[in-house]
């Protein structure tokens, strides 16, 4: 993690990471002013903290109550060595505790991560650069090792090749990039999360059997996302780049709607409007893109190459973001290796849409299959052992596909997971199912999953398949785990060179009836390709162009933002315009509009029903204002201050509402209760001298939004890059040539 620091007044000094803010001081007696604790006190509190979190973890996932545990830390320091200290945490249990918790929770403290980097001994390497940006990748610890040279299957450079280059790609951009974690809790199987340092919003997993397998999966992921836009979906970008020359690619075209909103001629093709456009309700309105929310400009569209005959068919991005999300995007050493990887993962997800939604039961890969790929078997040999009943799947539905599938049963909570992964070659497949149950997760981690359940209706719910789709968290069926299997075991083998798997993998796609259309992303010095098969490939339903679109932000953003502005006309009209459009009131602002807010302010927790509750009151409409409280502080789930502020304001209007009551005869008990900062806040909100409380001033240009900021600083580098190198000769994606990262 980059922390950066900045100096403030006297010995003050501030640390700013992510969303957070830490001020440090010294004490007046080393000439501080004593306004914070010394870094030297955050240190010490951080192990307490972090052995406190480890005990809650085990105590949450036992259903024990915390409420009489107490735990606590001194430091004993050597009188002949002050570096060399002893950290004695003790922790007091109640007395009703059974013995197995008790041993349990002194383990707990055991795995505390600030203890076991101080233990191993962390190294400090100091440097003076030249620039705190400059050498990008300095953070990602992991380089190859000599000379040497390993190949994986699917791969046409050596993994130690392939890191040099992504990451040369990376540095090219300026994105600063750092490994966030690591995971090897099961043999074969690593993980790790990567982000960029400057825009931690920018983030990728990896996976692999080997550590640079899995940085090279979490490089090519982040190499994918940025060309793909990925990172960005659904964001604003602001007004400078919604009116540059182009907006997402050199290559994207602007159509303007018919005067009747008609959809304009020359996007999609008569294929794509049969499956997106079947009943004539798609409007140009609804293709308006998010990003931008340049109206005038029209739709924005993108070139994909149709690949049954070559033909270019502008998609407008607006249907992607909405309908596909990371589904169809890959990086690669070549072109050839990305389409493979492309179209598995395509056959991947929906293979396994449909085994969950008709509650297919997978015939198991015979022992002596598995025998035949040891690392495998060790990996599952150990989640076995940690009391993880472990299913390895065929998924192949009868050797159609290259998909397997490598379920894990939960015991302790009765939850199941059904990982599942794809590659001409069975190995891989299962390597990759693998590795995706394990990516990012912890032994406490696998205590999250859902039971199976014998209700279809949960199973085929739409909404089923997108929680599956993004972290294999939805409902599986019961009849899933029958020992009698619908198809037959295969040990398939659809191997062979790139160009020849990728080849094949586009004859299974088209042999069902589909057409796929590839755009490839190649400016940056990496081949990167994204494939979209239309009525196959989409993860949201077609119906959310129309009834779900992200670009109903449009119709609030620029209110929302320019909130304080607001005369009482305009407040008036956005909470009509809200409610009118029946959007859940639970939907978060940022959804809704676009605008990454700090997650630890008001606005990062502002729901529509929020919103509409702090209008009410700037326009002093006090019944609907208190329906709303009420509301508010039955369901919804914010922080204990804005609780407590809505409890005290619910008070304040009920009586404001009665004509027999006096405001000032409760309001030194009030006080008493809730604080005095609070209740000004509160009678402040109520008589109109406090609007909008807790809501900083903002406006189109993003002041003060500085997580957004940093978003679009990020999407400046990728945009900068793509105008630097765009080409006014464009090649179609089916005569790129293959080229090496």
């Amino acid at each position: 993690m980059e922390i950066n620091v900045n100096y403030l007044d006297n010995l003050r000094v501030e640390a700013k990471f992510d969303d957070f803010s830490v001020i440090a001081d010294q004490p007046i007696r080393y000439k501080g002013d004593g306004s914070a604790p010394g870094p030297f006190d955050y240190f010490l509190a951080s192990s307490a903290l972090c052995a406190a979190y480890f005990v809650k973890v085990y105590c949450l996932a036992r259903d024990i109550p915390t409420d009489n545990i107490r735990l606590s830390q001194n430091n004993i320091v050597d009188p002949e060595n002050r570096y060399k200290q002893i950290f004695r945490i003790q922790v007091e249990l109640p007395d009703d505790l059974p013995e197995k918790h008790r041993k349990g929770i002194v383990r707990s403290i055991d795995r505390c991560t600030v203890k076991k980097v101080v233990q191993t001994g962390p190294d400090f390497q100091i440097e003076i650069v030249d620039n705190l940006d400059g050498d990008a990748q300095a953070l990602l610890m992991t380089k190859p090792e000599g000379e040497a040279n390993t190949y994986i299957e699917g791969k046409d450079l050596p993994l130690e090749q392939t890191i040099a280059n992504m990451t040369a790609i990376l540095a090219d951009l300026g994105m600063k990039i750092e490994i966030a974690s690591w995971r090897n809790i099961v043999p074969h199987v690593w993980s790790l999360h990567m982000r960029d340092a400057a825009s931690p919003m920018c983030f990728t997993n990896g996976k692999g059997s080997t550590k640079e397998s899995a940085l090279c999966s979490a490089l090519g992921e982040f190499i994918e996302r940025l060309n793909c836009n990925f990172f960005y979906n659904d964001q604003f970008f602001g007004e400078e780049i919604a009116n540059s020359e182009f907006v997402h690619y050199p290559r994207e075209r602007w159509f303007k709607p018919g005067p009747n909103d008609e959809l304009p001629e020359g996007i999609l093709d008569a294929h794509c409007l049969a499956i997106y456009n079947p009943d004539g309700e798609l409007q140009g309105s609804n293709l308006i893109d998010t990003n931008s929310g340049n109206v005038k400009r029209g739709i924005c569209a993108l070139p994909f190459e149709r690949h049954s005959d070559g033909e270019l068919v502008y998609f407008p991005t607006n249907l992607i973001e909405n309908l596909f999300l990371s589904n169809g995007m890959s990086a690669g050493n070549t072109l050839p290796e990305a389409q493979v990887q492309c179209l598995s993962e395509i056959l991947e997800r929906a293979v396994k849409k449909q085994i969950i939604q008709e509650e297919i039961a997978l015939p198991d890969v015979p022992m002596h299959i598995l025998e035949k790929y040891p690392d495998i078997l060790e990996g599952v040999q150990a989640l076995e052992a940690q009391g993880f009943p472990i299913l390895v799947k065929d998924a192949s539905l009868g050797g159609q596909f290259p998909v397997a599938c490598v379920t894990l049963m939960n015991p302790k909570t009765g939850g199941v997971f059904a990982s599942f992964g794809a590659h001409p070659t069975m190995k891989v497949a299962l390597e990759r199912s693998l590795t995706e149950l394990m990516q990012g997760r912890s032994f406490e981690g696998l205590n999250d999953f859902l039971p199976p359940t014998f209700n279809s209706l949960a199973i085929t719910e739409p909404n089923n398949y997108v929680e599956h789709f993004i972290d294999s968290s939805g409902v599986v069926s019961w009849r899933f785990f029958s020992a009698k299997a619908d198809v037959e075991f295969h040990e398939w083998d659809f191997s062979g060179t790139n160009e020849e798997e990728a080849a094949c993998l586009f004859s299974m796609i088209e042999d069902m009836g589909h057409e796929v259309y590839t755009a490839v992303y190649d400016e940056l010095g990496a081949p990167v390709c994204r494939m979209l098969v239309p009525g196959y490939s989409e993860v949201y339903q077609v119906e959310d162009l129309i009834w779900d679109n992200t670009n109903r932000a449009l119709d609030y953003r620029e209110d929302i933002l320019n909130l304080h502005t607001l005369n009482d006309e305009q407040l008036a009209a956005l909470v009509e315009r809200l409610e009118e459009s029946q959007i859940d009131d639970y939907t978060d602002i940022i959804t809704l509009i676009g605008i990454e807010f700090d997650e630890n302010t008001v606005w990062g927790q502002l729901t529509i029903l929020e919103l509409k509750l702090l209008i009410n009151l700037a326009l002093q409409q006090y019944e609907d204002a208190l329906e709303r409280v009420e509301m508010f502080l039955q369901f919804n789930d914010n922080t204990v201050e804005r609780g407590l502020f809505y409890q005290a304001m619910s008070a304040v209007l009920e009586i404001t509402l009665d004509d027999e009551l006096e405001l000032g005869d409760y309001l030194f008990n009030l006080r008493r209760m809730f604080g005095e900062e609070t209740m000004d806040a509160v009678v402040g909100s109520v008589d109109g001298s406090v609007r909008f409380y807790g809501l900083t001033p903002t406006n189109m240009q993003l002041e003060g939004l500085d997580k957004h900021l940093r978003l679009i600083e990020s999407y400046k580098k990728l945009h900068a890059a793509r105008a630097a190198r765009h080409s006014p000769f464009t090649r179609p994606a089916s005569s790129q040539t293959p080229e090496t990262l």
